[in-house]
């Protein structure tokens, strides 16, 4: 019996008719032919530019520089992040440096930009130049540049004076300190108390 009304009801609910529309579909129609658009053609003549006029370039024959050219050159670039190169050339200047990254003290900044002074990583620079001035003296620099800062040396560099004095000595003062007066209660008569 429970099958029968079952089946009865699934008969009523497919005959009823649906209250959902049909899909849309758009109208179909031939796409519209227009004829292309006729513009005005109109030539300009190509302008002229005259040539520039540079002067030829003029070569000093008594230019000594003219002929300097690199003898060596070297560049050393290491997976730890340390790099090492040097360039020498034909007029005798060299140059040379090396670079690692060390340990070092420093600030450093979160994402939310709070400043904190800890262990960083940083760059440490080494290195020298020489060369010949035009005048024919002889230049040598050395450097080196870590937490300490930059350090260049060298005998054509001027050199800080020393100054030798004695450093002042705070005056000592000598003098008692107040005592505390010794509290005395009373009694709130104006009477002491034993």
């Amino acid at each position: 019996m429970k099958l029968f009304f079952v089946a009865a009801f699934l008969a009523v609910a497919a005959a009823v008719p649906s209250s959902y529309k049909p899909e849309y579909k758009a109208p179909s129609s031939p796409a519209p032919n227009y004829p292309a658009p006729k513009y005005p053609t109109t030539s300009y003549p190509a302008p002229a530019y005259p040539a520039p006029a540079y002067p030829a370039p003029a070569y000093n024959k008594d230019n000594k520089y003219a002929d300097i050219t690199i003898t060596s050159q070297s560049d050393e670039r290491n997976l730890d992040g340390s790099t090492q190169w040097s360039y020498a050339q034909s007029d005798y200047t060299t140059r040379e440096e090396s670079q690692v990254q060390k340990k070092m003290q420093g600030v450093t900044y979160d994402s939310y930009g709070k400043e904190s002074y800890g262990e960083v990583l940083g760059n440490t620079n080494k290195g020298s130049s020489y060369w010949v001035s035009p005048e024919g003296q002889k230049f040598t620099l050395t450097w080196a540049a870590d937490e300490a800062g930059f350090q260049p040396k060298g005998d054509h560099l001027p050199v800080a004076p020393v100054h030798e004095y004695e450093l002042p000595v705070a005056p000592v003062h000598e003098y008692e300190l107040p005592v505390a007066p010794v509290h005395i209660p009373f009694n709130g008569k104006g009477y002491k108390i034993y």
